[in-house]
């Protein structure tokens, strides 16, 4: 098994935790405003990655919190969370999720100029496929779009300058003390907007349930994430990302009744074809 095929395999993992994430969050947001949820989730998240650091004989702050790259990525980070998190409340779904999409391109750019990364046309042509197969199946129309879908936009800059920071952090830090800084930055993120929303709700056992699912699919979701993010080629893996969809669909399905129609399930097909190209150049050029 190659870097990329790893790396591949990591970023499909996370984005399945993500979306029962995003399942459990949503659930929770019904009983408390949605501040209050990323906060008590970000909380929890931070305490059991400080937890798995220990266990590992690590320290859960590592010295390099204070370096550069670490608070670039902590800034995007925060960014990312906050922004997307208003993009969800204050313009349609379809939009934001739709815009969020195009991080893989944002990455294999930054990838591009950062990194020096090299990515040929034939690459290009298939992430720009899996952005049409997002786009089948999201099918935003114009009269979708507001002028607070800025918002959406900041918050995918923010998720793609995290996932580059990721890659340029220092190797000698863990995934768990990673964590550590991420789910941190996700409790400042929710602080912000309970301030924004409104105050404190006594939790329902429901919620806290929700909550407590979402932290450990999230704890997951986050460390095979920043593998991911440190295995194979960054363009390669980066694409995977919209696999994140596929998984919403099957959520959907299971959980809630909802009957996908042809443009979604060709749209699906779209997007797996292009990463599964994506993959299969990687190892021909091995």
């Amino acid at each position: 098994m190659t870097d990329n095929t790893r790396g591949a395999l990591f970023m499909v993992l996370a984005m399945a935790a993500f979306a029962l994430e995003d399942m459990a969050l949503k659930a929770a947001a019904r009983d408390i405003p949605i501040g209050q949820a990323v906060l008590m989730f970000g909380g929890a998240g931070s305490l059991v990655f400080a937890g798995l650091a220990k266990a590992q004989g690590t320290p859960a702050f590592h010295p390099a919190f204070l370096g550069k790259v670490l608070i670039i990525r902590s800034g995007f980070e925060i960014s990312g969370r906050l922004f997307y998190a208003l993009a969800i409340a204050l313009t349609p779904l379809s939009s934001a999720s739709a815009i969020l999409q195009a991080t893989p391109l944002v990455v294999a750019l930054g990838a591009v100029v950062v990194f020096g990364e090299q990515v040929g046309w034939r690459r290009w042509m298939a992430i720009f496929a899996g952005f049409a197969g997002v786009l089948m199946i999201l099918q935003p129309g114009l009269n979708s779009f507001d002028p607070l879908s800025i918002f959406a936009v900041l918050g995918m800059v923010g998720f793609a300058g995290r996932d580059l920071a990721t890659r340029a952090s220092p190797v000698s830090m863990s995934s768990a003390q990673l964590g550590v800084a991420g789910f941190m930055m996700l409790t400042m993120a929710g602080g912000v907007l309970l301030a924004v929303s409104g105050g404190l709700t006594a939790p329902s056992a429901a919620s806290l349930a929700f909550v407590a699912m979402a932290t450990i699919v999230g704890v997951f979701a986050y460390s095979a994430l920043t593998r991911a993010m440190r295995t194979g080629e960054v363009s390669i893996v980066t694409p995977f990302r919209y696999s994140r969809l596929l998984f919403a669909l099957v959520l959907g399905i299971t959980v809630f009744g909802e009957r996908p129609d042809n443009w979604t399930l060709l749209g699906g097909a779209v997007i797996v074809s292009s990463g599964l190209f994506l993959l299969a150049r990687s190892q021909s050029a091995a």
